[in-house]
């Protein structure tokens, strides 16, 4: 299992998005995955800005994500287990339509509570 991470500054503290390629099934199955619910989109960039830590695991698609403020990047596609932070803004940069389970950090209904703030 390889990780790869990227960050972004916000006021003193970091903002890190977590990505493991390729977890295990058990791994996976720990988690409950395929209880969490689904959520897509089609290939495109839209900025979004997440009021809650969302983890998601990919089950199509791929993506390359600028957090706000970084000239820096991050990919990740089919196969990956995400972990986004509460707080982040970025640009998701969309090459393949994107299917995935989420779930967010404290959150008990089912609704994403990241905000597309616009289509670019």
């Amino acid at each position: 299992m390889s990780m790869a991470s990227t960050s972004t500054p916000r006021s003193s503290s970091e903002l890190t998005i977590a990505v493991e390629h390729n977890p295990s099934k058990s791994r996976l199955a720990e988690l409950g995955i395929n209880s969490w619910p689904k959520w897509g989109c089609p290939p495109g960039k839209y900025m979004l800005k997440f009021d809650a830590q969302e983890t998601c695991y990919f089950l199509r698609g791929k993506v390359k994500v600028y957090p706000k403020g970084s000239s820096d990047s991050v990919k990740f596609g089919v196969g990956d287990l995400v972990t986004i932070p509460k707080g982040l803004s970025c640009t998701w940069e969309v090459s393949v339509a994107v299917d995935k389970h989420y779930k967010f950090e404290s959150s008990s209904t089912p609704t994403p509570s990241s905000k597309c703030i616009s289509d670019i």
